[in-house]
């Protein structure tokens, strides 16, 4: 334990728990609109378990990183497989190929049930169904998120103390500010919609990066913070109006 304790160690927890809750911002957002779409009762519990679950998921993989790092060996390559393109794929490749799409499916379902789908009566019977699904949604996505992390992190210490602390410390982090941010997007439609158009971005750089190509995340949270600062903006000039009512699962 006492090398947890040095100048450096300490360092890169700091450091190493900054960065988890960067990258956690889009786990947050996911996960503030799956549970969004539960009664108000089941909406914490959601969050909590949705975010322990990927504390759990991710000190789970730091002890298994010689498995990790071998995801990044290519499994198979199209040239192989008689196509024209040499392109390999590994298994981390994969992993982001089947969260992109998921994202994407995921996000693009919610913009089109929230504008034109229709609205849905949660009896009490349908309700722990619904929380069992919106686990499972979020189950999925942190495996992709997870790993994606873990990876970042081996590149900054191999000191698996120290990253098991910085992912217990960037959960907490995060479940102490994932009710806010959810009231705030369910609260305004423009910002619920923007949240909605940051998956999909997320998605489409989770699919490009399993086809070798890589958008510096700096580039991503820039634009991200961008565009919720012009949002943030035009709700402040705009606040005596009303905005318009998205359609609910809840009558």
């Amino acid at each position: 334990m006492e090398q947890i304790f040095t100048t450096a160690a300490l360092t890169s927890i700091l450091t190493l728990t900054l960065l988890e809750i960067v990258l956690g911002v889009d786990n947050i957002i996911f996960v503030s609109i799956i549970s969004s779409k539960l009664p108000h009762s089941e909406q914490k519990k959601a969050r909590t378990i949705g975010l322990a679950m990927a504390m759990a998921i991710r000190i789970a993989l730091l002890f298994v990183l010689g498995w990790i790092l071998g995801l990044q060996t290519d499994l198979f390559n199209l040239k192989d497989l008689g196509l024209p393109f040499d392109l390999g794929f590994s298994g981390k490749d994969i992993i982001l190929l089947i969260g992109g799409l998921f994202l994407l499916y995921k996000a693009t379902s919610e913009i089109h049930h929230k504008l034109e789908g229709r609205e849905e009566n949660i009896s009490a019977k349908k309700t722990s169904s619904k929380l069992s699904k919106a686990i499972f949604d979020i189950a999925i996505i942190n495996i992709v998120f997870s790993i994606d992390s873990i990876i970042t992190a081996i590149g900054m210490t191999s000191n698996i103390m120290v990253m098991a602390v910085s992912v217990v410390l960037s959960t907490f982090a995060m479940l102490a500010f994932a009710g806010k941010v959810g009231e705030f997007v369910e609260r305004h439609p423009t910002v619920k919609m923007l949240a909605l158009s940051f998956l999909v971005m997320i998605g489409t750089l989770l699919v490009a990066e399993a086809f070798k190509v890589h958008v510096p995340k700096g580039y991503v949270y820039f634009s991200m913070a961008f565009s919720f600062l012009v949002e943030t903006l035009n709700i402040k000039m705009r606040k005596n109006a009303k905005p318009v009512d998205l359609r609910s699962d809840i009558k």
